[in-house]
């Protein structure tokens, strides 16, 4: 068996670069990207930013006070997207099997290259390609596993690249901060900071069921990507293009108040799928089927988002401009299209601090306690959505008591 060889790729800073390339005179400054407000959230920001000590997630206020001379953009889903395309599509011509795991990074399986093309030569000559075909600066790691590409593009940002040869896995990983280990959060870098370990070489000299005491299954993974581990393949990159949930009722019916509970549950059901899946939709669908079986569906494009609060009432817009015959009703639906990756950064264009913070722990809650741990209150009676072909795990509403439609 050749040698796995895995190269990861991170396009530098996506959002300011894509600016950038649209105005010059951002070049060499603080540049932030997120809700003007000083109740909005930084989405991203440039490496002359992040100097000042601002960070994705952060509250705009706080950044403006880290930072009063850093330049302020609301940010464009839908010109990052393009861009985000057009890589992706340098790359599907150049490699065989590629990742494509958010909308600026990805995953490139260069396995068996080597002694036909070099790997170093051949990420090195996509680079230069993705510079000169879309002006966007891109950073790469190459490395034996995931875990271990990605860390080392990391080491090699801005504009940079680095190469970790099999067996240098532990002594590279070593002096590296905990954080650097994909998939620490805040939450566990606190627990960690607690139990004393702030560097990757205390997880590697710690025993393993140790880790799997304090942090169950998490704790195993963790430190096997201490170790260097990573058994992950390279999954082919294939874009989803919607989501949806459908309901056939056992009985036609004219309540439109159930109705319309419905449609709302499902647009919640989805949106969080979509944050789930890392994902947005850009269309939404309303579908209605009528007792002697005439269907009509209506869309309508919005700015890409996965928020519920939008999703929901776009989705009751669209029925009630649907519902119009006044007809018993056997089957109603609910799609999101025009899916892209990237979805937490995204939604903080346009997310308030509050909002943004709600949505992630409502995710939290459901993420650990399952679907029908927060629900919304006109949804309660509504125990099942029949048949949904959900791409992303889907299951019963997701409901919230007491939120504003």
């Amino acid at each position: 068996m050749p040698e796995t060889i895995i190269t990861h790729m991170d396009l530098d800073s996506f959002f300011v670069s894509v600016e950038r390339l649209k105005n010059s005179a951002l070049n060499g400054k603080p540049v932030i990207i997120g809700g003007n407000s000083d109740r909005g959230v930084v989405a991203s920001c440039s490496y002359e930013a992040r100097a000042f000590g601002i960070h994705s997630a952060m509250p705009m206020k706080q950044a403006k006070q880290l930072c009063p001379n850093a330049i302020i953009i609301r940010g464009d889903s839908q010109l990052y997207s393009d861009y985000s395309k057009d890589v992706t599509s340098i790359i599907a011509e150049s490699v065989p099997l590629y990742e494509k795991s958010s909308i600026d990074e990805f995953y490139i399986d260069l396995t068996g290259m080597e002694k036909f093309f070099g790997t170093w030569k051949l990420a090195m000559e996509l680079k230069a390609k993705i510079l000169k075909e879309t002006g966007l600066p891109i950073s790469f790691g190459v490395a034996s596993n995931k875990t271990v590409s990605k860390v080392a593009t990391g080491t090699a940002k801005p504009a940079g690249q680095r190469k970790v040869d099999l067996g240098d896995e532990i002594p590279f990983l070593a002096p590296l901060s905990v954080k650097k280990i994909p998939g620490v959060g805040t939450e566990t870098y606190k627990t960690l900071r607690g139990l004393g370990i702030q560097y990757i070489k205390t997880l590697q000299e710690m025993p393993m069921e140790l880790l799997f005491k304090t942090l169950q299954k998490p704790g195993i993974d963790l430190w096997k990507k201490a170790q260097g581990i990573d058994n992950r393949k390279v999954e082919p990159y294939q874009e989803r293009k919607s989501i949806g949930s459908e309901r056939t009722f056992e009985k036609d019916t004219i309540d439109v108040v159930k109705l319309r509970n419905i449609i709302s549950a499902m647009a919640e059901n989805l949106a969080y799928q979509l944050r789930k899946g890392d994902k947005l939709c850009a269309c939404i669908t309303v579908k209605v089927r009528y007792s002697d079986f005439n269907t009509h569906t209506l869309q309508a494009k919005i700015p890409y988002t996965s928020a519920d609060h939008i999703l929901i009432a776009k989705s009751l817009e669209l029925f009630d401009k649907l519902y119009n015959r006044r007809l018993l009703i056997r089957l109603i639906g609910v799609r999101l299209s025009d899916l892209v990756s990237g979805g937490f950064q995204m939604n903080l264009f346009e997310d308030s601090e509050e909002m943004a913070n709600l949505y992630q722990a409502m995710d939290r809650l459901r993420n650990r306690y399952g679907n029908d741990a927060v629900k919304r209150a006109n949804g309660l009676e509504i125990h099942s959505l029949g048949r949904s072909d959900n791409p992303f795990d889907g299951g019963p509403p997701l409901l919230l008591a007491n939120r504003r439609q």
